[in-house]
């Protein structure tokens, strides 16, 4: 898998983050770069890791499912994209957010589950993890960030638009996938 093509999965993968840290940012006005930092750095770090788990757990079971990775690999992306365009047409009622520390945790953990199913694309690409794992920890933050002061600047911008994008993405690289 090509460095573009990890930093679209990268851009795909952090949308959730950003979509939350877009949330905080509509409802806090009170310190205002910490939490923004805060909901930055623990998104970045799990997106960063969860690749790296699912990498390590394909690992020993990766020569028996590799003659068949395209196929994998199509349809976990499929999965996904069609998962976040699904779950942006869901209504969802309005929640209290919170940023403490068990908080930060769960966003953490919620926004990266899709990363650990990257992980193991990646591991059946034959790519190594380190590099493509930071790509993606990085991306997080930076987006996360940006959207934490997006939500600031503009109140009434719809998410919905962004995660469908991000869907799309996902479908595309499913399909690359089984072209290529």
């Amino acid at each position: 898998m090509s460095y573009f093509t990890i930093f679209l999965l990268a851009l795909a993968l952090s949308v959730d983050a950003c979509v939350v840290s877009f949330s905080y940012g509509l409802k806090y006005e009170k310190e205002l770069l910490k939490n923004a930092l805060l909901l930055s750095v623990f998104t970045g770090v799990f997106q960063g890791i969860m690749p790296v788990i699912g990498y390590f757990f394909t690992c020993p079971v990766k020569i028996y499912i590799e003659p068949y990775s395209n196929i994998i690999v199509f349809l976990i992306f499929s999965y996904l994209g069609i998962k976040f365009i699904i779950e942006t047409c869901k209504k969802t009622k309005e929640k209290v957010l919170c940023i403490d520390l068990k908080c930060l945790l769960l966003i953490g953990i919620a926004t990266s589950v899709d990363a650990f199913s990257a992980g193991i694309t990646l591991s059946l690409y034959g790519n190594k993890i380190l590099k493509p794992a930071i790509l993606i920890a990085l991306v997080t933050f930076i987006n996360s960030n940006a959207g934490f002061f997006a939500g600031l600047k503009l109140k009434n911008l719809p998410s919905k638009f962004l995660e469908i994008f991000a869907g799309i993405i996902l479908i595309i690289l499913g399909l690359k996938a089984i072209i290529m």
